[in-house]
Protein backbone atom coordinates (compact mmCIF):
# COMPACT_ATOMS: atom_id res chain seq x y z
CA UNK A 1 0.00 0.00 0.00
CA UNK A 2 1.54 3.11 -0.39
CA UNK A 3 -0.07 6.76 0.02
CA UNK A 4 -0.35 9.22 -2.73
CA UNK A 5 -1.05 13.02 -1.56
CA UNK A 6 -3.10 14.88 -4.58
CA UNK A 7 -1.62 18.45 -5.88
CA UNK A 8 -2.16 20.55 -8.97
CA UNK A 9 0.34 20.61 -11.42
CA UNK A 10 1.31 24.47 -11.83
CA UNK A 11 4.13 24.43 -14.06
CA UNK A 12 5.79 21.41 -16.58
CA UNK A 13 9.42 21.59 -17.69
CA UNK A 14 10.29 18.57 -19.31
CA UNK A 15 9.91 15.11 -17.27
CA UNK A 16 9.36 17.37 -14.19
CA UNK A 17 6.14 18.93 -12.78
CA UNK A 18 5.91 21.85 -10.29
CA UNK A 19 3.03 20.64 -8.12
CA UNK A 20 1.28 22.15 -5.35
CA UNK A 21 -0.02 21.00 -2.29
CA UNK A 22 -1.35 23.86 -0.85
CA UNK A 23 1.23 26.25 0.14
CA UNK A 24 3.62 23.86 -0.55
CA UNK A 25 5.44 23.47 -4.23
CA UNK A 26 7.80 20.45 -5.08
CA UNK A 27 8.89 19.50 -8.11
CA UNK A 28 7.43 16.32 -9.28
CA UNK A 29 8.67 13.46 -11.66
CA UNK A 30 5.61 13.07 -14.19
CA UNK A 31 7.29 10.19 -16.43
CA UNK A 32 4.71 7.35 -15.22
CA UNK A 33 1.89 9.29 -17.07
CA UNK A 34 1.23 10.16 -20.13
CA UNK A 35 -0.29 14.00 -21.24
CA UNK A 36 0.06 15.98 -18.07
CA UNK A 37 -1.44 18.88 -18.21
CA UNK A 38 -1.03 22.55 -16.35
CA UNK A 39 -4.05 22.68 -14.17
CA UNK A 40 -4.80 19.19 -13.53
CA UNK A 41 -4.80 17.56 -10.19
CA UNK A 42 -2.53 14.48 -9.87
CA UNK A 43 -1.45 11.84 -7.03
CA UNK A 44 1.91 12.07 -5.85
CA UNK A 45 4.04 9.48 -4.05
CA UNK A 46 7.31 9.25 -3.49
CA UNK A 47 8.81 12.51 -5.47
CA UNK A 48 6.23 10.50 -8.72
CA UNK A 49 3.35 11.62 -10.22
CA UNK A 50 1.23 8.12 -9.83
CA UNK A 51 -2.15 9.16 -11.37
CA UNK A 52 -3.99 11.97 -12.55
CA UNK A 53 -7.43 12.38 -10.58
CA UNK A 54 -10.10 14.91 -10.87
CA UNK A 55 -10.22 18.27 -8.71
CA UNK A 56 -13.12 16.72 -6.69
CA UNK A 57 -11.04 13.30 -6.00
CA UNK A 58 -8.25 16.13 -4.69
CA UNK A 59 -10.62 17.79 -2.95
CA UNK A 60 -12.06 15.26 -1.19
CA UNK A 61 -8.57 13.88 -0.22
CA UNK A 62 -7.39 16.40 1.21
CA UNK A 63 -10.49 17.05 3.34
CA UNK A 64 -9.48 13.28 4.52
CA UNK A 65 -5.96 13.93 5.32
CA UNK A 66 -6.92 17.59 7.46
CA UNK A 67 -9.12 15.29 9.06
CA UNK A 68 -6.77 12.32 10.12
CA UNK A 69 -4.17 15.16 10.89
CA UNK A 70 -6.78 16.78 13.48
CA UNK A 71 -7.55 13.55 14.95
CA UNK A 72 -3.97 13.01 15.21
CA UNK A 73 -3.35 16.13 17.22
CA UNK A 74 -6.53 15.33 19.62
CA UNK A 75 -4.97 11.25 19.89
CA UNK A 76 -1.56 12.81 20.75
CA UNK A 77 -3.03 15.31 23.46
CA UNK A 78 -5.85 12.56 24.95
CA UNK A 79 -2.13 10.58 25.05
CA UNK A 80 0.00 13.33 26.95
CA UNK A 81 -3.32 14.29 29.37
CA UNK A 82 -3.43 10.24 30.19
CA UNK A 83 -0.15 9.80 30.83
CA UNK A 84 0.39 12.78 33.18
CA UNK A 85 -2.74 11.21 35.46
CA UNK A 86 -1.40 7.98 35.63
CA UNK A 87 2.51 8.56 36.06
CA UNK A 88 3.83 7.81 39.20
CA UNK A 89 4.96 9.40 41.99
CA UNK A 90 8.69 10.41 41.80
CA UNK A 91 10.40 8.17 44.21
CA UNK A 92 12.38 9.74 46.75
CA UNK A 93 16.34 9.09 47.11
CA UNK A 94 16.89 6.53 49.53
CA UNK A 95 20.46 5.54 48.90
CA UNK A 96 22.90 5.71 52.20
CA UNK A 97 25.33 8.30 51.82
CA UNK A 98 28.29 5.96 52.80
CA UNK A 99 30.91 8.98 53.87
CA UNK A 100 27.86 9.83 56.51
CA UNK A 101 27.74 6.37 58.17
CA UNK A 102 29.22 6.02 61.42
CA UNK A 103 32.46 4.16 61.01
CA UNK A 104 33.75 2.87 64.13
CA UNK A 105 35.77 0.21 62.67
Amino acid sequence: MCLGIPGKVEEIKGELATVSFGSVRREVDIRLLEDVEVGEYVLVHAGFAINKINQQEAEETLALIREIAVLGEELNENMQINQSRHSPEPEHNTRINRNSEDSTH
